[in-house]
């Protein structure tokens, strides 16, 4: 039997045959030495053999609930980041070999986690040199990309075909830079600096980086909010969060609709909401709007790349958040952000 090859069980079925062989030995001595009160004598040498087996199993179930309770300290110490943490197996049976399996897995997963903090390590390395690589070629073609719309002033045609250019290494420049950033998240290369932040201020950042385009495309930027609130963020990361959702209300809005930016303090949470009444979003993408490179095919936007939503998403989880959309087709789009107020330490 698999089970005996315990010691610790072994000893305890030992014990109580031992126990049962003696009572059964002494109730039959005692039957014919001392008939007159051999009950009384069965009787006695049960209780004594009860209390010793009760005894025997007290004994084996203590040696086992300290024997789980090292293994649990082991386990907890493995989870709070101990990755050396490991289970004393040098016995056999059932319950040593669960322990050893556990330790298999433990050494698995322990190999899992470097192999994977060295990929992001290599990712983040890559990501960097990739940055500096592009950068240096796209700011070239810009000068150059420059220097003949001045040569072409009148060359009408050659203009125009440089200022198309000129959109497009607009658009790259921000595809490129988009993706790093992405990567960069997922890599965990990005480190949080958060501080104390007005949130009036940030969001007038916000409505600074959009009011020229607004006042060309007669729309309007709204915000409505307590002038003292504060948050702790990442003050840059943060706008560049709201900055795509503004930009992505922009983009759905046309001549004469607003985006509307409001925030408010609640017990736990900062709730941040970026609301327009502009053409909203089909049923259809409700669910994919956050995944990158989605294009909708519903959509009529041709020049976007499917990036700044997830960026955002990125950027609000990063700041212990979660962002929902919420929109009716033709009646417009509402964001919801909330975001877990921390204090500083």
């Amino acid at each position: 039997m698999k089970i005996l090859t315990n010691k610790n069980i072994k000893f305890l079925f030992e014990t109580i045959l031992l126990c049962v062989l003696m009572f059964l030995f002494v109730s039959i001595a005692t039957l014919y030495i001392i008939k007159e009160h051999a009950a009384v004598s069965i009787l006695i040498t049960a209780l004594i053999m009860a209390a010793a087996i009760l005894a025997a199993c007290c004994q084996y179930f203590i040696k086992q609930d300290k024997l789980l309770e090292a293994a649990t300290a082991q386990i907890t110490d493995y989870i709070s980041g101990n990755r050396n943490a490991r289970i004393a197996c040098n016995e056999e049976g059932e319950l040593y070999r669960l322990f050893h399996e556990i330790n298999s897995l433990a050494a698995i997963l322990g190999a899992h986690a470097e192999n994977e903090a060295k990929s992001k390590a290599f990712l983040k390395n890559t990501i960097s040199d990739i940055s500096h690589q592009l950068k240096t070629p796209l700011a070239a073609l810009g000068i150059y990309n420059g220097i003949i719309q001045e040569e072409a002033e009148t060359l009408p045609t050659i203009r125009d075909f440089t200022m198309r250019c000129e959109q497009e290494l607009d658009r790259i420049e921000t595809l490129v830079q988009s993706l790093l950033k992405i990567a960069k998240f997922d890599a965990g290369a990005i480190i949080m600096n958060k501080q104390q932040e007005n949130v009036s201020e940030l969001m007038e950042t916000v409505l600074m980086h959009f009011s020229f385009r607004a006042a060309q495309e007669n729309k309007e930027i709204l915000l409505s909010g307590d002038e003292n609130t504060t948050l702790l963020c990442d003050r840059s990361w943060l706008i560049e969060a709201l900055d795509n959702l503004v930009k992505n209300a922009l983009d759905h809005t046309k001549a004469g609709d607003s985006v509307h930016l409001q925030w408010n303090r609640l017990p736990s949470v900062l709730q941040i909401t970026v609301k327009d009444n502009g053409s909203g979003i089909h049923p259809e993408d409700q669910y994919h709007i956050f995944k990158r490179f989605y294009r909708s095919r519903f959509s009529k936007d041709t020049q976007g790349i499917g990036l700044g939503l997830p960026l955002a998403k990125a950027i609000i989880e990063a700041h212990n958040g979660t962002i929902e959309a919420d929109s009716d087709l033709g009646v417009g789009t509402m964001f919801v952000i909330n975001i877990l107020i921390t204090e500083q330490t």
